[in-house]
């Protein structure tokens, strides 16, 4: 959540900011100013009646060592009166404290400058593109189509089980699964990140401290009668390992990858973009998290920027990077660029990652702070990025890579995959 000193610091430039993501904040932003100034009033109020009593404490004491106990009885009286102020002070603060959390949870972060303006995902800016557009056959089929063909994931199977949007990956579907995974656990590994396992399951602290509760557009698969929630990345466990931590500027930055499953309801989706593996309620991922100071956040930002873009270029793919605009961009993050690659089958791009800066909108939620050389202490800066999102690359990996002998493997997935080539033949 936004930092208040800020807002008190820069009123106007917090709600014009924030006008480029389309929220109206004017009216927020001047509830937080008055309730601060209640706040404020309350915290004099309350020192002004402890000093009182510390004072009051002091000539009580002397007043009986002269044995003026009427005085000394008085002067108690004034204390307990004192002391019924300071809870009022003190409930007061409180309130207006509360009252500015819950007004702050529902203000999104404000965007960075270089945020374009826009209304949606037509408003993007493509900032850089790359890789070659393969060639297909007249008669090239859609992944979901070629994942029947050669037996690789089966889609009414995972109805069966469990509902649409949960596949069940098989033979040598399941092995590219697994390769994929392994290849970007590995090169992340390269690249200097800690490998993280984390729990699929939050409780509530934890997707507040993210930003993914409150869960305003209902994506989140919920466990009520524990009061879990099932991770939509594994973003939100990795990062949350840091709240209410206070780390050495030494320390930073710090850098975790990890690989789950993430779990997401998808709610509103329909048409062309939910077919096969295009969106899923749960898929895998590796995700890559960075925790660092506001002055270096954003080199940091760049140099994720350069491994997510490493990894597309290693599979052949080709690649687009987009700047969100104001109206695509997410509540909490400050910049975020979308990878996307081309499905040649389908003729269109599929977004395969997301690599943003939240500043420290995240890090004000969980409280994840770090002592600077003056031995401050400051707000840190969290980002983080797919790497990669795995079901639109292996969509985009079946149809740009079919051919009449089989659907071939990039060459740097051969050692992960143990074969260079999906065969209607191989029983595998």
């Amino acid at each position: 959540m936004l930092v208040v000193k800020d807002i008190l610091e820069h009123p106007e430039e917090t709600i014009q900011r924030l006008a480029v993501k389309h929220f109206d904040a004017k009216e927020a932003i001047g509830q937080v100013i008055a309730l601060d100034e209640q706040r404020r009033t309350a915290q004099q109020s309350l020192d002004a009646s402890l000093n009182q009593q510390k004072k009051l404490a002091a000539e009580i004491g002397a007043k009986m060592k002269q044995g003026l106990k009427e005085e000394a009885t008085a002067l108690r009286e004034e204390v307990a009166r004192l002391k019924e102020d300071s809870i009022r002070s003190e409930e007061a603060k409180k309130q207006a404290e509360e009252a500015i959390e819950q007004l702050l949870l529902s203000i999104p972060n404000t965007p960075h400058v270089s945020v374009p303006e826009g209304n949606g995902a037509d408003d993007n800016e493509v900032v850089e593109m790359g890789g070659q557009m393969p060639k297909l056959a007249d008669d090239a089929i859609p992944h979901w189509e070629l994942a029947k063909k050669y037996d690789l994931v089966d889609f009414e199977l995972g109805v069966k089980i469990t509902g649409a949007g949960f596949p069940v990956y098989k033979k040598q579907g399941a092995r590219l699964q697994r390769a994929l995974i392994s290849f970007f656990l590995d090169r992340a590994i390269a690249a200097g990140y800690e490998e993280i396992e984390p729990p699929l399951l939050v409780n509530e602290a934890s997707g507040y401290g993210t930003g993914q509760l409150p869960d305003k557009e209902g994506q989140m698969y919920e466990v009520p009668i524990d009061g879990l929630y099932l991770i939509p990345t594994a973003e939100v466990p990795v990062t949350n390992l840091y709240r209410d931590v206070i780390l050495d500027e030494k320390e930073l930055p710090i850098r975790h990858v990890a690989y789950s499953s993430c779990f997401r309801r998808e709610a509103g989706s329909y048409g062309k973009d939910v077919r096969g593996l295009n969106r899923l309620h749960q898929f895998d991922k590796v995700e890559i998290v960075q925790i660092d100071t506001p002055e270096r956040s954003y080199q940091t930002l760049d140099k994720m920027i350069d491994h997510v873009r490493g990894l597309v270029e290693s599979l052949g793919l080709p690649w687009r990077i987009l700047r969100l605009c104001g109206g695509d961009i997410s509540f909490t993050s400050a910049l975020t660029y979308d990878f996307e690659v081309y499905s040649a089958a389908q003729g269109r791009w599929l977004e395969v990652s997301s690599v943003s800066n939240f500043e420290s909108y995240q890090a004000n939620r969980l409280k994840c702070r770090y002592r600077n050389k003056d031995r401050k202490t400051v707000l840190c800066h969290t980002l983080n990025g797919s790497a990669l999102a795995l079901p639109r690359i292996v969509a985009a990996l079946l149809e740009n890579n079919q051919s009449p002998e089989g659907i071939h493997i990039p060459e740097v997935l051969v050692p992960y995959t143990g074969f260079d080539m999906i065969k209607a033949t191989d029983g595998q």
